[in-house]
């Protein structure tokens, strides 16, 4: 199995009520693609607690192949939340995926 894990980092916001409210929604939009990308077997989104760090979001999913990724990736409905949602806002993205066995 491929545990993909993107880090983003946000550009700056007016206020961090809206910032929060940005990256809720970010949240919401990604984990509502499970069951909707039939690949994609786990999908969470977490928030970065530690201000010292430059990351404000972490995406971990989970699938089978790296060819299942790319399905993932490709998929209208992530396109629409990554083009349209999270683009606008990104500043900066990492991302790596690894092999491991459940």
């Amino acid at each position: 199995m491929i545990r993909h894990i993107v880090m983003f980092k946000l550009k700056e916001f007016a206020t961090p009520a809206e910032k929060a409210a940005k990256m809720a929604e970010i949240k919401e939009k990604l984990e509502a693609l499970k069951g909707k990308i039939e690949v994609l077997h786990k999908i969470e989104v977490d928030f970065n607690c530690n201000p010292a760090e430059a990351w404000d979001l972490i995406l971990t999913t989970e699938l089978d192949s790296l060819e299942d990724v790319n399905t993932y990736a490709n998929h209208p409905e992530h396109v629409a939340v990554a083009k349209g949602i999270i683009g606008p806002v990104k500043a900066d993205r990492a991302c790596v995926d690894y092999q491991f066995r459940p």
